[in-house]
């Protein structure tokens, strides 16, 4: 096999084409370390408190840090589009759609969460290069912490945006009874995030975040602690477990079971269904969120589909690997989701809603 060859025939402006993409996502990696930079320095939150231009000096000088650094950071954040340049006056703006997701860690698409998780990868390089080389996969727990705080942190925006206004909405009756008071189980439940929304929004029903990853559950319970410090009230209505999707001990008479952007990622999501199955009311809901994803691959060839087939190989499809599982990635579709939840015993199944980055199933038993 030839090696450090080029090919007789090349069609220059398709080499040409190929080079300015490259080129883009080089410039968006090496960028990507300093939009953590500005997250972690503050820059966007500055730039979007005052809501006036700014020079590079003014800058540093609120952010108390170094202004030729400042100088440079700005000037790449503009060519990037991700703030404006006005040659005039040498002064930069942060447009408030920018700021929305760049500086407030509230809003619906704040993307710092995701930041995190990419740094996270780096981290775990050599780890990633042996599970490819031997086959073994890599469990959640296993990966660099920054990522269990950046996925947290990358989710929550959806989540908030979506969760209590649209996605259970959309379900069979499912609103009512947690209005009038059910029993929840949030299944893969990780920081807490939408155990914690759930409560929150229904003080009526009673919520039980479960996950077999011992350090997200400490944190889950710490984010309880900060909501309550935040809010001057007592969230009593949620608890959290360490325990695997299957545990016994998780209970039954479940009027709802979710699944948040986790059954893809399981060594044994058929187990995980039959035990769903059987832990909820005869009348019960599973809801099953899952990444955006069609059920051929030429059809997730987009900007969506390339981002979760990165995480999928990185994350989803080792984690699942690692305790033999069926590898079905975050990519995996509505047939091959159908086909787990039918084999687990459920006879009723539906995309209930999406949105850009999600599909929501219902699934019945």
């Amino acid at each position: 096999m030839q090696s450090n060859t080029t090919p007789s025939k090349i069609d220059e402006q398709k080499l040409h084409d190929f080079m300015q993409k490259a080129v883009g996502d080089i410039a968006s990696t090496l960028s990507a370390m300093l939009l953590i930079i500005g997250d972690r320095l503050g820059f966007y939150k500055a730039m979007a408190e005052s809501g006036k231009p700014t020079t590079s000096e003014e800058l540093a000088k609120k952010t108390n840090t170094n202004e030729r650094l400042v100088r440079e950071w700005l000037a790449n954040q503009a060519a990037g589009g991700y703030i404006t340049y006005n040659a005039s006056d040498g002064k930069y703006t942060l447009p408030p759609e920018q700021a929305m997701a760049l500086a407030y860690e509230n809003s619906p698409v704040y993307i710092h969460g995701a930041y995190q998780a990419i740094r996270s990868y780096f981290k775990d390089e050599d780890k990633f290069v042996e599970m490819f080389k031997t086959g073994k996969g890599l469990r959640w727990g296993e990966h660099h912490h920054d990522l269990f705080e950046g996925t947290a942190k990358f989710f929550k925006p959806n989540y908030v945006g979506n969760l209590v206004s649209s996605w259970i909405p959309s379900l069979d009756g499912a609103e009512e009874k947690l209005k009038q008071g059910a029993k929840v189980a949030d299944i893969g439940c990780g920081y807490g995030i939408s155990t914690i929304l759930m409560a929150k929004a229904y003080p009526n029903s009673k919520f039980y975040g479960f996950d077999n990853h011992g350090p997200s559950i400490e944190q889950a319970k710490d984010q309880v602690r900060k909501e309550e410090e935040k809010e001057g009230g007592r969230i009593g209505n949620v608890e959290f477990s360490s325990i695997s999707a299957n545990d016994q001990s998780i209970g039954n008479d479940y009027d709802l079971i979710t699944f948040f952007d986790c059954l893809h990622d399981m060594g044994d999501p058929i187990g995980a269904m039959k035990f769903a199955k059987q832990s909820l009311k005869p009348d019960g809901t599973c809801m099953i969120i899952e990444p955006m994803a069609n059920g051929k691959v030429e059809e997730n060839l987009n900007v969506v589909g390339r981002t979760f087939y990165a995480a999928s190989t990185l994350v989803c499809v080792p984690n699942s690997l690692a305790d033999n599982g069926p590898a079905l990635g975050a990519q995996a579709g509505e047939k091959r989701i159908k086909e787990i939840v039918e084999a687990a015993g459920f006879t009723k199944f539906r995309r209930a809603t999406q949105t850009p980055f999600n599909i929501i199933y219902e699934a019945k038993p």
